[in-house]
């Protein structure tokens, strides 16, 4: 009884790691078939104890102890299975998400636009990159200190999850840039895609300072470049280029703007702007 007793142990330990749902129904359900083969067990010894003198009456006791010995040892065994792949779920995780924004970091971006670019080559599917940027972003960490410009990234992260569509790819490029990999697209939606993220950060404040004085919402603007792949051009390294062209002369016509970068516009790459 107390191998039965000892297997829900490793039951609830796995209960409490399940989302709720159908799977998390079933561990529930073993559970329950558990405390019953347990409640067996005792209305047994309650009823036969001492009625058999010869060794008969050890059949059932044994043919319990056995089942519940194997309850025991596959419940034990799927703890540890599903302890192992959350554990490499989260170790994977943390190897290609960036720790302060919570989106993808520049090594899985770089591997992932390579894949994308490749299938829009072998499919001959669009495809679009945004290439966003805090403007001015070094005022802020100068004026509220590096916490707070943390503080704006980490919002501005969740800002966009919040805004693109599931099949789109979000990564820090790099400092306060942050670009967006969108698949099978055309360029007026990737434009209104990046129309809708610079309005929603310029109408959202990202941070409040903190301190002994009054608090203040900490308000920034982004500038985006937008560039995407054709017919002739499906290199990333050059969709890149494109896009960081693009973003350079938001920058330069005064920023708080969306460019989208199109052949034949924008031939120099002149040095980023802040």
């Amino acid at each position: 009884m107390g191998v039965q007793l000892s297997a829900l142990l490793p039951v609830a330990q796995l209960i409490r790691q399940i989302p709720a749902g159908p799977v998390q129904r079933r561990w529930y359900f073993l559970a329950a078939l558990i405390v019953l083969s347990v409640l067996g067990y005792l209305v047994y010894l309650v009823i036969f104890w001492g009625s058999a003198a010869d060794g008969s009456a050890l059949i059932v006791p044994g043919i319990f102890f056995l089942g519940s010995g194997f309850v025991r040892l596959t419940v034990s065994l799927s703890l540890q299975a599903a302890t192992d792949i959350r554990r490499v779920v989260l170790l994977e995780r943390d190897t290609i998400t960036d720790p302060l924004m919570g989106i993808y970091n520049r090594r899985y971006l770089d591997r992932r636009l390579d894949e994308e670019c490749a299938r829009a080559r072998r499919y001959q599917l669009p495809l679009f990159v945004l290439l966003l940027d805090i403007d001015h972003f070094k005022r802020v960490n100068d004026a509220y200190g590096h916490p707070a410009g943390d503080q704006v990234l980490v919002s501005l992260g969740r800002l966009i999850q919040q805004a693109v569509r599931e099949a789109d790819v979000i990564a820090r490029y790099g400092g306060d840039e942050v670009l967006i990999i969108a698949p099978n697209n055309n360029l007026a939606s990737a434009v209104a895609l990046a129309e809708r993220l610079r309005q929603a950060v310029e109408t959202q404040a990202l941070g409040m300072t903190s301190g002994p004085e009054q608090p203040q919402e900490i308000r920034v603007t982004v500038s985006v470049g937008v560039a995407g792949t054709s017919r002739d051009m499906t290199d990333s390294r050059q969709l890149l280029e494109n896009a960081d062209i693009a973003l350079y002369r938001a920058k330069q016509d005064g920023r708080n703007r969306v460019i989208a970068h199109t052949p034949g516009t924008f031939p120099h790459s002149p040095a980023g702007a802040v």
